[in-house]
């Protein structure tokens, strides 16, 4: 007999599916509107980030953020809205930050907290400043635009060694996944029996039509919903 298949078993949401949201115990933020000296307290670990994380004390506020390159317990960093501070780890706002200076932990708006720019061993570039808009280059190679009052921190995110030796091991890759939550692996649908999956058994591995209908139920809505086009293009 055959079982509910992922679309289903999704939409039901069992903890297979579900984020563990024990792994996003530590969130990352600006408080917002501080200025002084913050210290780094510690560096710490979590399986829901790529880049290991800073916990930085400035007066009474404690927050984290994604730690960067060469980043040591109880280094001084700066957080201000006005200098324009060189220095590696500097909290600043972008407007303040001299051109083809590499960012990253970028606010979407000012006082979001930030959004851009976080996972391991990437940054961003400072490309050109238009009145009170500033152009960042994005790891993706594409020109973003933010307000010059969002804020970012100068330098590279710390861990980008981390892709450089391969996982090797099917138990290492499935314990990576599960820390965050995420199903793996995930088998093709026309490598299934036919009665666990719409594309199941295939004859020769061709699946049958991928565009599902619209009011399809969980279990036949597979493969492409609703798409604008299909085929191969001209």
């Amino acid at each position: 007999m055959g079982k509910r298949i992922i679309t289903q078993a999704r939409g039901k949401g069992s903890g297979t599916y579900r984020v563990r949201r024990k792994a996003f115990k530590f969130r990352l933020k600006y408080p917002p509107n501080m200025e002084g000296e913050g210290t780094v307290i510690r560096l710490l670990n979590s399986p829901a980030h790529s880049a290991p994380l800073a916990k930085i004390s400035c007066g009474k506020e404690t927050f984290y953020i994604p730690a960067f390159k060469g980043m040591i317990e109880g280094q001084k960093i700066v957080i201000s809205n006005t200098a324009k501070e060189k220095k590696e780890g500097s909290i600043l706002r972008l407007g303040n930050i001299p051109i083809k200076t590499s960012v990253y932990n970028i606010e979407s708006r000012p006082g979001d907290g930030g959004v851009f720019i976080k996972s391991a061993g990437s940054s961003g570039v400072v490309n050109k400043v238009v009145g009170g808009e500033v152009y960042v280059l994005m790891p993706s190679k594409k020109v973003k635009k933010f307000h010059k009052n969002c804020r970012a921190i100068l330098g590279v995110v710390a861990g980008s060694g981390r892709l450089d030796k391969p996982v090797v091991k099917a138990g290492k890759k499935f314990h990576i996944k599960r820390s965050r939550g995420k199903l793996w692996p995930r088998t093709s649908a026309v490598k299934m029996n036919v009665v666990d999956h719409p594309f199941g058994s295939g004859r020769g591995k061709v699946p049958k039509s991928k565009v599902a209908k619209r009011n399809a139920p969980p279990g036949k809505r597979v493969g492409h919903l609703r798409p604008k086009r299909t085929g191969k293009k001209k």
